[in-house]
């Protein structure tokens, strides 16, 4: 990777974290289509797992106060499980279809609530929550929008929405670092950026997120939901050109 490549890669680790430290989920979409475009497929879902375990944990411990740890426990139980099955698959997706996925994936928030009865509060749906969304984690690196839908019909406040979904994603991150940087390691590391980029990338994603956070505490909770939906609509799209172009180059 070369100095300007390894530059990208810092800004967008902070601009990405402050976006998700205000609406919990657009900076890990935007952040996993930056990856792609200057990183192999596997590097890029390690690094994303890297920056966003970074960037949720912190985000997680400055609101852990708002944090819902029953809804934690049984989704970081559902992870385990959905990571051990897919290690099993050994799939690394190609960046046409990843871009696919990473487009199609925030369509998901505009199903229409009515038919939606989820609720990460209950225990079954807790865990069905974990299991989904680790398993989308691993095949698109991204799975905000899924995870969002069990978030819709919660009497949570966007703080605690905000804080719950940082600590769950911590261990969807970290079953996406295990299952894809298990075979990186065993080849020496190869693809992964330099490390100087992870220790400027690491910081700046804690002060991205500290930042968003202040600007999570300006905005009321019609417009935080209103505001996320359109964000990751558009990126999106954005995506979907992407893999058309992929596609038709291939």
């Amino acid at each position: 990777m070369g100095l300007t490549a390894g530059l990208f890669v810092v800004t967008m680790a902070f601009v990405t974290a402050t976006l998700s430290g205000v609406f919990g989920m657009a900076g890990g979409l935007v952040l996993m289509g930056a990856l792609a475009a200057v990183l192999p497929v596997s590097a890029a879902f390690v690094t994303h797992g890297l920056l966003q375990l970074t960037a949720n944990g912190w985000r997680a411990i400055l609101h852990r106060k708002h944090v819902r740890w029953d809804i934690v426990g049984w989704y970081a139980l559902a992870s385990l499980v959905a990571g051990v099955a897919v290690s099993f698959l050994a799939l690394v997706p190609s960046k046409p279809l990843l871009y696919l996925l990473l487009g199609l994936v925030p369509w998901l928030t505009w199903l229409p609530q009515r038919w939606i009865n989820l609720d990460a509060a209950k225990p079954p749906q807790a865990f069905l929550s974990g299991l989904s969304v680790t398993g989308l984690n691993l095949s698109a690196g991204v799975a905000g929008p899924l995870l969002d839908i069990f978030f819709i019909r919660t009497a949570l406040t966007r703080h605690a929405i905000v804080a719950t979904k940082a600590a769950t994603q911590v261990f969807a991150h970290l079953a996406k670092i295990v299952v894809y940087g298990a075979p990186l390691i065993g080849a020496g590391g190869k693809g992964l950026p330099p490390w100087w980029v992870f220790a400027l990338a690491i910081p700046l994603s804690m002060a991205g997120t500290a930042v968003g956070g202040v600007i999570l505490d300006r905005l009321s909770d019609v417009n935080f939901k209103r505001w996320t939906r359109w964000i990751v609509t558009g990126v999106g799209v954005t995506y979907l050109f992407q893999a058309a172009q992929l596609f038709l180059h291939a």
